[in-house]
């Protein structure tokens, strides 16, 4: 399967997907970090891959999404943004309502 392909998998199989370096035990910079909290605040699961263990993942993503920065949050397959399109939807209470209506629940 080609990259391009496993992305749009990964995107078609998770409702909610953050493509972040680390993981959301480990973040490996500031900005997946504070992506991690505002999600995990929303109290949902949610998929995340690791793009410093993927370096074609990294690399093609940027291309795929017209979006060149880290972490990418994308919700049911749509691109939302990165850390601070992130906190400020947090901060605004609208991730919440995104995240709940993604997996199904009334936020």
């Amino acid at each position: 399967m080609d990259i391009i392909e496993t992305i749009k998998n990964q995107l078609e199989s998770n409702d909610i997907i953050l493509y972040m370096k680390g993981s959301p035990q480990m973040p490996q910079c500031g900005f997946s970090a504070r992506t991690v909290q505002a999600l995990m605040a929303c109290g949902e699961r949610f998929a995340y891959v690791n793009i410093l263990d993927n370096p074609e993942i990294r690399e093609n993503l940027k291309t795929y999404s017209n979006w060149p920065t880290f972490p990418q949050l994308y919700i049911k397959g749509e691109l939302i943004g990165g850390c601070d399109i992130v906190t400020e939807l947090y901060e605004s209470g609208e991730l919440k309502q995104m995240v709940a209506a993604a997996v199904g629940k009334s936020a």
